[in-house]
């Protein structure tokens, strides 16, 4: 799954990389946004794929600056927590939005440097004229082995389109997390996920190369 994942973030990535330069991006349907973004973001990554897979921490850097704010962390943290929420302060809440965040930058970022070979087929696409909440789907294919179906649950916000949920060869990839955090919690409660999380993240921390 973990290769998967990594897969799936990556292109994620792709998705959703440029937006910030994207005229009108609110106003543009979300599939067309993932074909058009998708394209320009392959090239660019090609073009740069040895600066940033020798500067993880550059890497890091845009990726914060270009794709996490079309991320919805709030809701997919609370999905990957589940009823754990609830009992969370907001202190503890918004510590595990910025944990979770972070891993899942730290989960991605290599696979994103590491992109070459991999081709997107994006599906056929319709919805309602006043949808807010839609599925993109996607194919990504790897030369000598079976297609990966990785589909996206994005919601109409106030600033255009973002990202809740993945669903990975038919794994959410919010709800894979669940599991794990779930019995974290019961067994150390919400301090202890935190913890655990912060030290993950900081051992995955590699420092900017000279």
């Amino acid at each position: 799954m973990m290769n998967k994942l990594s897969l799936a973030l990556f292109v994620i990535t792709f998705i959703i990389f440029n937006l910030l330069n994207t005229a009108h991006a609110d106003d543009v349907p979300p599939n067309v946004l993932v074909k058009t973004t998708t394209e320009e973001v392959t090239t660019l990554l090609k073009q740069d794929k040895s600066e940033y897979a020798n500067d993880r921490q550059k890497l890091y850097a845009l990726i914060d600056a270009k794709v996490l704010p079309h991320f919805d962390f709030q809701q997919m943290t609370q999905l990957a927590v589940g009823h754990f929420w609830r009992t969370a302060t907001p202190a503890q809440q918004q510590d595990l939005v910025k944990q979770f965040r972070i891993l899942l930058v730290r989960t991605y970022a290599g696979a994103l440097a590491a992109f070459n070979k991999q081709t997107i087929e994006f599906k056929p696409f319709s919805m309602a004229p006043d949808a807010t909440d839609v599925t993109v789907e996607t194919q990504v294919k790897q030369p000598g082995q079976q297609p990966i179906p990785i589909n996206y649950s994005m919601k109409k916000e106030a600033g255009g389109w973002k990202v809740y949920d993945v669903n990975i060869d038919g794994v959410s990839l919010v709800l894979n997390y669940r599991g794990s955090f779930g019995s974290e919690i019961r067994q150390k409660g919400i301090n202890g996920l935190i913890q655990t999380l912060t030290a993950r993240n900081q051992q995955n921390n590699e420092p900017a190369k000279k």
